[in-house]
């Protein structure tokens, strides 16, 4: 991991300064730059979404998907986390602590965009810091890359129908047309991208391939902070008046992250998967892809909305709780090596 990834939570915490700073100084700039829209997409906003996508889709092989049949059980209940478990157990944890425990905290007609913004987030399963993540756990990279593949076409198909249904148990109004949108312009289109962009490095060669995949690395997280600075220039008057809510929503983030996770290590130990299966299962099961979540809120409900600064405390917490999970299946690893037969 770079110095650069290993203290995100802390280039975060300076976006949220620079952004609330910047939005308090320059209204009139940040006011022009959200009404660049066309059909309800903002067009600097997307333009930084793709430049976070688009590098990390280029690094997943889908010709690794036969891979998946090596480890059956590992990416059973990885699948069965990601998609029957952590989007349930956050709808109903944004209920819990949003509607009904934190509810007199919070502004109230904010409560239904803080819960969609929590369903956006666990709705999609990490697709690139997983990969960091596998490999401070010594994680099998086949497995690593094949369950992320698995994922990512699961998400093309997947995405906009969970995220609609939770959503509507939730007693939000669905925006069909926006969230399809969404899923076309930020799923659909990056990764057919970054597949030919893919192709067309590895003809030169696995070497060069690697070499600007190391060169384009910084280009996600730079263009995410660029986002969050975005997003705080808009988000800032209400976090200067109500500078709870983000410790408040943190709350749910956290337990899910610490739940999903234990979960799915405990089941690998269960059902006999090696610990260098269980560790990338459990940190798939646990991580956000952040990014589409941040690109859906800001698209479904706008940069001024409890589900954009929901998707983006989301960003503030991931780095240093997955390094908690990285050190807990390290250190547990005689534990579950040591299961009765």
């Amino acid at each position: 991991m770079s110095i650069f990834e290993r203290y995100l939570t802390i280039w975060v915490f300076l976006c949220i300064i620079a952004g609330v700073v910047l939005g308090q100084l320059l209204p009139g700039v940040f006011q022009t730059i959200g009404h660049l829209e066309v059909a309800q997409v903002n067009l600097p906003v997307g333009l930084l979404i793709w430049v976070m996508i688009i590098p990390m889709l280029v690094k997943v092989d889908f010709g690794a998907l036969h891979e998946v049949k090596q480890h059956v059980k590992g990416i059973g209940v990885t699948l069965f986390v990601n998609w029957l478990v952590k989007p349930f157990s956050m709808a109903f944890l944004g209920w819990l602590f949003i509607r009904v425990l934190f509810a007199d905290y919070l502004p109230a007609d904010q409560i239904d965009s803080y819960i969609a913004g929590l369903i956006l987030l666990a709705a999609a399963p990490c697709t690139a810091m997983v990969f960091v993540w596998s490999r401070l756990t010594k994680g099998d990279a086949l497995f690593t890359l094949s369950q992320v593949a698995l994922n990512d076409t699961i998400m093309v198909f997947a995405f906009a129908p969970l995220v609609a249904f939770l959503l509507g148990i939730s007693a939000i109004i669905v925006p069909w047309d926006t969230l399809l949108t969404s899923v076309v312009l930020y799923i659909v289109i990056p990764v057919v991208l970054a597949q030919i962009w893919r192709k067309a490095l590895l003809v030169k060669g696995q070497a060069y391939f690697d070499a600007v995949m190391e060169k384009i690395g910084p280009w996600s997280i730079s263009a995410l902070l660029l986002t969050l600075v975005l997003l705080f220039a808009f988000q800032g008057k209400a976090i200067l008046e109500q500078p709870l809510v983000i410790a408040l929503l943190a709350v749910p983030i956290l337990i899910q992250v610490l739940f999903n996770s234990g979960l799915a290590y405990w089941l690998n130990r269960a059902v006999g998967e090696k610990h260098n299966i269980a560790c990338p299962s459990a940190l798939i099961g646990a991580s956000n892809f952040f990014e589409l979540a941040v690109a859906a809120a800001i698209s479904l409900f706008g940069f001024e909305s409890g589900a954009a600064l929901a998707t983006v405390v989301g960003v503030l917490i991931e780095v240093p709780v997955m390094l908690l999970v990285v050190r807990v299946v390290n250190q547990s690893k005689g534990w579950y090596e040591c299961r009765s037969a």
